[in-house]
């Protein structure tokens, strides 16, 4: 092997930085991204894992490979659109610690939506069929008070059902749920 890098200025975070370095970084991290203590570490240790020539930076490889131990399943096209959405299409294909932040902040902001997004669906999906059904969905609405005729149910789920077989699938309900949140 060739040995360590030479470094450019302090050492890179993680590596020979002091604990206390650390920890501050990620006090940062998890405040200005909206993260977690517990993500902001999830992070950190995904990102040191995968910096294995200690160089602060990870390329796009290793950063779907660290991705994918954070529970994202995701393609490297997939890698390199986000890379090039969020910081241009000129950013070469590797990103440094903060940069990895901003990236893994947005995926847990939308899969922490997602998780509470399918709970309310199974509390729809009383009898567990993987579908909410006009019963279903009736009788949510009885529960909270609304008063909405049969016609006006059956227009809903026609509305949300992409594959029209009279039911809301989990994703046809995320669909919407997302979309009346924008």
């Amino acid at each position: 092997s060739a040995g360590p890098k030479p470094s450019r200025g302090a050492s890179p975070p993680g590596h020979s930085a002091s604990s206390s370095q650390r920890k501050s970084a990620m006090g940062r991290a998890s405040s200005k991204y909206n993260l977690t203590e517990d993500q902001a570490q999830e992070v950190r240790e995904a990102f040191d894992l995968f910096d294995v020539d200690g160089s602060g930076n990870v390329d796009v490889r290793e950063l779907k490979i660290a991705m994918r131990a954070l529970g994202f399943d995701v393609k490297k096209r997939e890698v390199v659109a986000m890379v090039a959405e969020m910081f241009g299409k000129d950013h070469d294909s590797v990103v440094n610690f903060d940069e990895f932040v901003q990236l893994m902040a947005v995926k847990m902001a939308t899969r922490d939506n997602r998780e509470e997004i399918f709970k309310i669906f199974r509390l729809f999906d009383e009898d567990q069929t993987g579908k909410i059904s006009f019963s279903n969905l009736k009788r949510v609405i009885e529960m909270v008070g609304e008063r909405i005729s049969d016609q006006e149910i059956s227009e809903m789920i026609n509305e949300a059902d992409r594959d029209a077989d009279g039911a809301i699938g989990a994703e046809d309900f995320y669909r919407v749920m997302k979309h009346k949140g924008s």
